[in-house]
C-alpha cells in the first residue's frame, strides 16, 4: 500500500480552508512557514517556528462534524525545520487515516449544510446564484465559498435563503467582508448580532456594518437607472444620481445608532458600502461615493509646466428630477461623528471569489480568467489611471481579499480607526477642503472586469503567451485604448 501523499498548498488555499480558525495572537507566538494538505483533502497542516525559542513545530487540522477545519494536534518542537516537517507529515497521515468521528469536537451545533443545493422554486432563485451553483466557469468561486460559509455562522437565521434568492448581492458582500477581516487578522464574535461584524485583532476591536446600494424599486418593480450613453449623462449620473443613492443607504444605517450599544461604544465603528444598484454600476461609481462623503469635487488640470493643479470645490446638495435636494457631505452630518470611517471596494463580487478560487487551486482546473481594468498611476502629475491586463492563472499573479479596498477616514470622527487595522488597503484622509494624505499600495485597482472561459486548456495557453500574462499601459490625454504593447509587470 502506497504512502498517503502530502502536498504543499498556498496561503490563499489554506486561509480559505482553515484560516478562520486562526487565533489573532498566533502571529505573536508562531511564524507560519509552510502549509500542507493531505491526499483526500480532509486534513491540512501548518509548519511553524516558535518566535521566542526559535525551534520548529507543526499544527494539524481536520474537519469537525460540521466539516469546518479545526485544530486536531500540535506536534513536538524540533531543532530543525526538516525534523519538524517529518513529524508534521506523520501526524497528518495519522489524522487522515483515522475515522471522521475521531475529529469531532463536541461543541458543533446542527448538521453540515449543502449551501448550493437549490432549496426553493426556480423562479425564486437569484440569477447570479443559479450561475454560481451550476456553471463550471464559476466552480473556483463555488469551491472557495463553500468552506468559508461553514465558518460563517447564520446569526440572523435566514442567510442561506437570502443567499439563494432576494439577498444574493448583500450576502456576497458580507462574505467578502468576512474573508477580508479574517485575512487582516481579526477574530469575529457572534455573541452580539449587531452590527454585522464584531471583530477583535492585535490593534483592538473594530465594529463593521455592511451596507449595500440596491436598485430603485417602485410598486414592486425595479426602476432602470438613467441612461449613461453620453459624457453629459455619465457626468450627471456620477455627480447627482449615485451620490443620492449612496446617501440614502448610508443615512438609513446612521439612523440605527449602532454606537449606542454598550459593546460598540468607545470603539471604532465602520460602515462598509458596496454598489449593487445596477449591472456594472460599481465599476465606475467610486468617484460618486467620494463626492458624497467629502462633499467636494476636485477639478484637475495641467499648468503650462505640465504639473497637476487641483482646485477643490465644495458641493452643498445633490438633486435628481423633481425630488427635493439632498445635502452633500456625509461626514458633515452631526451623527456621522460616531462613524470612524466608510470603507468600500468595487471588487466584493463573484469575480473576486473566482479569482481567489483560482489562486487557491479550487474548482475544475479548466477555468481561464482574464482580468482587465484601471489602476492608480502614482505619477503625481497623472490625470488618468493606468490600464492593466492579467491572466489570473499565470505564475506570479497575486491577489488578496483586501486588494482594492478604500478606507475613507472621517475627519470629524470621535473614535478614529488606526490604519494598522486594515493593512493593504488604500487609506484616504481629508482636511480643510482637500485630501491631504492618501496612502495607496503600489498596485491598487480602481475597477476591473474579469472574463471567464471554460472548459479551457489553461496550461497550453500559458505556455503560448509566455511573459505577456501581465501587462500595464500608461495612458495619456486623448488615448481611447491602450497601445498595442505595454510593460510586463
Amino acid at each position: 500500500m502506497s504512502e498517503l501523499q502530502i502536498k504543499p498548498i498556498s496561503i490563499t488555499r489554506f486561509n480559505a480552508l482553515g484560516g478562520y480558525a486562526r487565533h489573532p495572537r498566533t502571529p505573536l507566538m508562531l511564524k507560519e512557514l509552510e502549509f500542507f494538505e493531505a491526499e483526500g483533502g480532509n486534513v491540512i497542516g501548518i509548519a511553524t517556528q516558535d518566535l521566542e525559542d526559535q525551534d520548529f513545530g507543526g499544527i494539524v487540522m481536520a474537519r469537525d462534524r460540521k466539516l469546518c477545519f479545526r485544530g486536531n494536534n500540535v506536534t513536538d518542537f524540533s531543532p530543525t525545520p526538516e525534523a519538524a516537517r517529518d513529524e508534521l507529515f506523520a501526524a497528518m497521515r495519522s489524522a487522515a487515516e483515522a475515522l471522521a468521528e475521531d475529529h469531532y469536537q463536541g461543541d458543533e451545533k446542527g448538521q453540515p449544510v449543502n449551501f448550493f443545493s437549490h432549496l426553493h422554486d426556480e423562479e425564486r432563485l437569484h440569477p447570479s446564484f443559479v450561475q454560481l451553483s451550476t456553471n463550471e466557469g464559476y466552480s473556483p468561486a463555488r469551491n472557495i465559498i463553500e468552506p468559508m460559509m461553514r465558518w460563517y455562522e447564520d446569526a440572523d437565521g435566514n442567510f442561506i435563503e437570502q443567499f439563494q434568492t432576494t439577498g444574493f448581492d448583500q450576502r456576497i458582500w458580507e462574505l467578502y467582508l468576512y474573508a477580508m477581516l479574517i485575512e487582516a487578522g481579526f477574530v469575529l464574535s457572534r455573541e452580539k448580532n449587531v452590527p454585522d461584524f464584531c471583530a477583535a485583532g492585535l490593534f483592538g476591536e473594530l465594529y463593521v456594518e455592511a451596507v449595500t446600494v440596491g436598485p430603485t424599486i417602485r410598486n414592486g418593480t425595479i426602476v432602470h437607472p438613467p441612461p449613461t450613453d453620453t459624457p453629459e449623462e455619465v457626468n450627471r449620473f456620477l455627480k447627482d444620481y449615485m451620490p443620492i443613492k449612496f446617501g440614502s443607504a448610508l443615512y438609513s444605517k446612521l439612523k440605527k445608532k449602532y454606537w449606542e450599544h454598550s459593546h460598540v461604544s468607545g470603539k471604532p465603528f465602520v460602515l462598509a458600502i458596496a454598489d449593487f444598484s445596477s449591472s456594472m454600476s460599481m465599476v465606475r461609481s467610486q468617484s460618486a461615493l467620494e463626492r458624497y462623503l467629502w462633499g467636494y469635487e476636485y477639478p484637475a488640470a495641467l499648468d503650462s509646466e505640465g504639473k497637476l493643479i487641483i482646485s477643490p470645490v465644495r458641493v452643498e446638495t445633490h438633486q435628481w428630477g423633481d425630488k427635493a435636494p439632498v445635502p452633500s457631505g456625509f461626514f458633515r452630518l452631526p451623527d456621522s461623528r460616531h462613524v470612524s470611517a466608510v470603507i468600500s471596494t468595487n471588487a466584493g463580487t463573484i469575480a473576486k471569489f473566482n479569482r481567489l478560487g483560482i489562486l487557491g487551486k479550487f474548482g475544475s482546473g479548466q477555468v481561464l480568467a482574464i482580468r482587465e481594468g484601471r489602476m492608480v498611476d502614482h505619477n503625481p502629475n497623472a490625470t488618468l489611471p493606468k490600464i492593466f491586463r492579467v491572466i489570473v492563472n499565470a505564475t506570479g499573479y497575486e491577489e488578496t481579499w483586501i486588494e482594492g479596498l478604500n478606507v475613507y477616514h472621517n475627519p470629524n470622527a470621535e473614535i478614529p480607526m488606526p490604519m494598522e487595522m486594515l493593512p493593504g488597503a488604500a487609506h484616504h484622509f481629508f482636511e480643510e477642503s482637500r485630501l491631504v494624505r492618501s496612502f495607496t499600495p503600489e498596485f491598487h485597482p480602481t475597477s476591473s472586469v474579469t472574463q471567464h472561459f471554460s472548459p479551457f486548456d489553461v496550461e497550453k495557453l500559458l505556455a503560448e503567451v509566455g511573459d505577456k500574462t501581465h501587462m500595464v499601459w500608461t495612458l495619456k490625454p486623448g488615448d481611447a485604448l491602450p497601445p498595442e504593447t505595454g510593460e510586463p509587470v
